[in-house]
């Protein structure tokens, strides 16, 4: 509305209506207009009664009250319809007019056609203030703007990301810098938080990113399992702000504008050639800036905290949370799962199944609808490992299992002494004694087929070849049956007296040789 009162004053006072116009922001037209109807109507400077711009504007502009003629725009629809893409006001006017022109009506003007609608969505920007309860919430988000670190064999320069959490109620803060947003770093600074805080909120509200949030839903989110996870540890509850709606965490981005300022940027001439360095001075400028006092109301956000908040926290956990990773696996045809090529075993009923597999630096567990069906101590070091439980098994792969060099040694004595070499031999064969048991089984094994006496002359023939028979060659003994062709004893010595039994018996005589 004009502002007729201060028109009258500053006329008063000798000014002119180019002054008058810059000060009340209007145009001088417009004070020309006022400075003449008041003229007309005998209205001057002090009033005899005090009117508001309002009553000056019925008794000098009685025509504006009238309602006008025109067709009043449907200021809700346009306030709709704008917040599509690529809509503008123009647009909206010109369908407007059309809109009039059919049915008869006249349209306003374009810069009235505004003014209605500003004057609607003025209404609409109304904000209104929550008081939050001590104790009650806390928010978190990262910081748009980010630290450097240097690299101290290269000399690059990294990226360090800020993680930024405040308590709604005394806006108390805490800032932490990571090399990265990823998982692993996300639950680390809130548990790192939460130890700086001495206590936990009943509500944690982060924003949607995908590390929090794995389907967003206005009415039904899906919180990231690990997220959910450590939320149920600490015992608070995940409510992610809307998508686009900043003000339901206002705490926290007002305060990564602040920090971006007080912290990040007050620190941006020093140099840090680590991450802890970094922290280091980012925490100095933390303490500061929640000692720094308040501009519009007594106390600092760590007062406000000691004395408001700190005792309506949650009570910590006795431990903290230890960080865990989910993923999905399906269960081979060996009843193992691969997890960063280590293999862990499952119970075999649940073969090509697919199950869900936690994660922690020290434990892998797997779970199947929710139950927990196998545990093991996570491998490190050396990949390819394998971690079987003999309860996970089939029950023929049970008694495979139990095998050892001892009991293969002692089967093979009680087939006899070359066999019992031959097993040894082909057990020192290999760098692990393990490789050789298929071989050793299988050597065994034949005994079912031929016999206990032909397999053991078979290792007897073929320790007479190689110290270190295989069981391709005694096998292959066994299958052309040398192990059959046994030696004949050795011809009694010829004299006179027996050559009498040979017909046609030539002596030594006759070969060259003395009798």
């Amino acid at each position: 509305m004009t502002k007729y009162r201060e028109i009258l004053r500053l006329h008063s006072q000798g000014i002119s209506q180019r002054g008058i116009a810059a000060s009340c922001q209007c145009s001088r037209n417009t004070v020309s207009a006022v400075i003449k109807r008041a003229d007309e109507c005998g209205i001057s400077w002090p009033f005899q009664k005090d009117m508001s711009d309002g009553q000056l504007q019925e008794l000098m502009f009685p025509e504006k009250a009238l309602p006008t003629s025109r067709k009043i725009p449907d200021c809700e629809y346009i306030h709709k319809e704008m917040a599509k893409s690529g809509v503008t006001l123009s647009l909206l006017w010109n369908e407007y007019c059309e809109e009039c022109r059919l049915i008869g009506e006249i349209p306003l003007m374009y810069s009235q056609f505004c003014r209605y609608y500003h004057r609607y969505a003025n209404t609409k920007k109304a904000t209104m203030y929550i008081h939050r309860k001590p104790g009650e919430q806390m928010e978190v988000d990262w910081a748009g703007q980010t630290a450097e670190i240097v690299d101290r064999n290269t000399g690059d320069v990294l990226v360090a990301y800020v993680f930024v959490a405040v308590l709604s109620c005394s806006q108390y803060a805490y800032v932490e810098a990571f090399l990265s947003q990823n998982q692993e770093n996300w639950i680390a600074a809130h548990v790192n938080a939460y130890k700086f805080f001495g206590g936990i909120t009943r509500i944690l509200v982060p924003d949607n990113l995908k590390t929090g949030v794995d389907r967003i839903s206005w009415y039904t989110p899906t919180i990231n399992k690990t997220y959910h996870e450590m939320a149920e540890h600490y015992g608070t509850a995940v409510i992610p702000a809307r998508v686009r709606k900043p003000k339901d965490k206002p705490n926290v981005e007002g305060a990564v504008g602040i920090i971006s300022t007080w912290i990040i940027a007050a620190i941006r001439k020093q140099q840090f050639f680590s991450l802890r360095e970094l922290n280091t001075a980012i925490h100095e400028k933390l303490s500061e800036f929640n000692r720094k006092p308040f501009q519009k109301k007594p106390g600092s956000r760590l007062s406000v905290f000691l004395e408001e908040e700190k005792h309506a926290l949650m009570p910590l956990p006795a431990t903290p949370y230890e960080l865990a990773l989910w993923k999905t696996a399906t269960v081979q045809f060996n009843y193992h799962i691969s997890v960063e090529k280590m293999h862990y075993s499952v119970p075999y009923e649940y073969i090509k199944h697919k199950v869900d597999v936690r994660m922690t630096r020290t434990v892998i567990e797997v779970f199947f609808n929710n139950h927990r069906i196998a545990s093991h101590i996570r491998k490190h070091g050396r990949v390819g490992q394998y971690s079987t439980i003999v309860e996970h098994m089939p029950e023929d792969h049970k008694s495979y299992t139990t095998w050892n060099a001892e009991r293969f040694i002692s089967w093979a004595t009680g087939i006899g002494p070359n066999t019992a070499i031959a097993i040894k031999s082909i057990l020192s064969a290999h760098k692990i004694q393990q490789q050789g048991y298929k071989s050793c089984m299988g050597l065994l094994k034949l005994v079912d087929k031929y016999s206990v006496l032909r397999l053991e002359e078979a290792c007897k023939k073929a320790l007479s070849y190689t110290p270190q028979p295989s069981y391709k060659s005694i096998q292959t003994i066994l299958k052309t049956g040398q192990d059959k062709l046994f030696k004949e004893a050795d011809p009694a010595p010829t004299t006179k007296e027996n050559t009498a039994n040979f017909g046609f018996t030539r002596g030594a005589g006759y070969y060259g040789g003395n009798e």
